[in-house]
């Protein structure tokens, strides 16, 4: 509270945005987090543009988690969760992170041919973030996280985006 003049003003002050949601283990729920997302962002005034990029994000990182991943607890194969979550700090930074409960390779960029049905999201993740890595947790369990650039920085790298993701390599005929 401010006073002024004798009067008592309360002063809004701009509350940063977060959120972590239990997604099923499986393509089921990754709609229904970025759904989730989009709206929270908006509501915190964030750009269009960044939201669709950390939209993006999410969904790239929600279906990596439950391809490669386990569910997070005792759950086996195909049942349970993974935990995905995003802050917004006073700064405007977001950051978006997803975790699962470990698995046999570690997240890393891949480089796959014309024809490959996948391998290009933590490429295109790399190319919209300003930062991004990976965290193990307690219990084995896993977290990519990604910090996106601001408006500015997000409008000029996705006027260059096509230079900033690897092509696939083309098999040469012989």
């Amino acid at each position: 509270m401010k006073e002024v003049s004798g009067v008592a003003l309360v002063v809004a002050q701009e509350v940063p945005a977060s959120s972590s949601m239990a997604v099923p283990h499986g393509p089921a729920g990754v709609g229904q987090a970025r759904h989730r997302m989009r709206a929270q962002l908006r509501r915190g005034g964030v750009s269009e543009a960044v939201i669709d990029d950390a939209v993006l994000i999410l969904s790239e990182l929600l279906s990596n988690a439950c391809r490669h991943g386990r569910p997070l607890g005792d759950a086996l194969a195909g049942d349970g969760d993974v935990r995905a979550a995003w802050r917004v700090e006073p700064s405007g930074r977001l950051t978006v992170e997803v975790t699962d409960g470990g698995g046999p390779t570690r997240p890393v960029p891949a480089t796959p041919s014309v024809t490959a049905r996948g391998g290009r999201g933590l490429n295109i993740i790399t190319a919209l973030a300003q930062d991004w890595g990976v965290r193990d947790d307690v219990h084995g369990e896993v977290t990519v996280w990604v910090v996106l650039r601001d408006d500015a920085e997000s409008a000029r790298r996705r006027e260059d985006f096509a230079a900033r993701v690897p092509m696939p390599s083309v098999p040469r005929a012989s």
